[in-house]
């Protein structure tokens, strides 16, 4: 009878996050059976209720704390994955492996992770638990990506950042170059994993001298890692801080800068591509004093309609609600046209020193302009030479009927 019950599935609760198919806890319930069975299954029936004393009780006897039942699961994996914080403690504390795996691979931390049971997972890394492989990870070496990049070549000793906490300066074979991170801590954030993968899908198809450059990506383990090109002159938000309002000649040297980047990306075959978060922090300048179009985490492929809706409401942590137009703030039918409205703001910063609506709080600046309110012409006229004010009134007032390809700059 012994034998049996080492032999025993422990399947109540819970179960593991890499299993094929995970029954609910109902189901998982009913297949655990409550006769008498072996310590070392009971201690993993303890560590699903959470019951400290028990399980000190069988440890003070004898049991063993690392036992495996018929999937590889032990007393860790349960806990991890019922949140048992105090468990998990007290399993570590007392000898317990803290990365075994199951059948299917899948560790304490990667149930934690899955479950979303933080405490235990910053309880688990403490122990030294290692994370999980990468949501992208392949089996078949044939199937890593080209652009795959070693993270040992990655050098972050003097790394720093440079926008929204997100990318930072690193060296990777003697050049200085911008990296973004996917911790391990969002892995179970599936949207922003989503983010990450159409990102990265999406720079794999853009080339263009306004357009900053892909240069590879870590996906085969963790941290995952996207690494484009390392502009140091930095961000046009940066730029504007510094100069205040520019010159005339600046300000379209710098709007054509923009124009041509954004219509090679809307007019991108075979899908078009919308940036949906074009402000001046995303566009940054290389050596020869150049704009390119930067960070696409919130960007969309038109593949199969005009026309795109999301699921959710666009929130101020997707892209700056100073620019954002009208249609993506309510939530409706958008196409490549919000970015043309993003463009016209810029393009009017630029000449008048401020950005749109300075004064109001962020998160009111979408109101006004859903009632068709726009930041108001201060700068005198002679600052809005070449039809730049009529353009900017064009674009903003009737962005719905503009494409990217009517963004020529009139002549004076």
């Amino acid at each position: 009878m012994e034998t049996n019950n080492l032999q025993r599935r422990f399947s109540l609760g819970r179960q593991s996050s890499m299993a094929p198919e995970i029954p609910s806890e109902e189901d998982a319930a009913e297949e655990f059976l409550p006769e008498p069975v072996h310590e070392s299954v009971r201690m993993m029936y303890l560590a699903n209720e959470g019951d400290l004393e028990g399980i000190k009780e069988l440890l003070d006897s004898g049991s063993d704390v690392n036992f495996r039942d018929i999937d590889g699961r032990t007393a860790l994996h349960v806990a991890s994955c019922q949140r048992r914080t105090d468990v998990v403690d007290l399993l570590l504390q007392n000898g317990a492996q803290v990365d075994p795996r199951d059948r299917w691979g899948s560790t304490p931390l990667a149930d934690a992770m899955y479950y979303k049971n933080h405490d235990v997972v910053k309880l688990l890394e403490k122990h030294g638990a290692k994370p999980p492989v990468a949501p992208m990870h392949v089996q078949n070496a044939r199937e890593v990506p080209e652009y795959e990049i070693d993270p040992k070549e990655l050098d972050f000793t003097n790394s720093v950042g440079i926008t929204k906490g997100t990318f930072r300066i690193a060296l990777w074979r003697g050049i200085q170059v911008a990296v973004k991170t996917l911790e391990e801590d969002v892995f179970t954030d599936d949207d922003k994993v989503k983010a990450f993968h159409d990102e990265l899908a999406l720079l794999q198809k853009v080339r263009h001298p306004n357009v900053v450059q892909f240069l590879g990506a870590v996906t085969q383990s963790t941290p995952m890692i996207i690494v484009t090109e390392y502009l140091p002159l930095g961000d046009l938000r940066a730029y504007l801080k510094r100069k205040g309002a520019l010159k005339p000649g600046t300000a379209v040297k710098f709007a054509l800068d923009i124009a041509r980047g954004m219509n090679y990306l809307h007019e991108h075959k075979p899908e078009a591509i919308i940036h949906r978060d074009l402000e001046p922090s995303n566009i940054l300048r290389d050596d020869s004093g150049h704009l390119k179009v930067a960070d696409f985490g919130v960007s969309k492929l038109l593949k199969f309609a005009k026309t795109v809706k999301e699921d959710k409401p666009v929130t101020s942590q997707d892209t700056s609600w100073r620019y954002v137009a009208p249609e993506l703030y309510k939530n409706e039918e958008y196409d490549t046209k919000v970015d043309v409205f993003s463009f016209a703001l810029i393009l009017q910063e630029m000449i008048e020193g401020y950005p749109p609506f300075y004064a109001k709080p962020e998160n009111e600046v979408p109101k006004e302009y859903v009632e068709n309110e726009r930041p108001p012409f201060k700068a005198s006229p002679k600052l809005y030479a070449y039809g730049l004010r009529q353009l900017v009134t064009l674009n903003t007032c009737y962005w719905q009927q503009i494409s990217m390809l009517s963004f020529k700059i009139p002549h004076k």
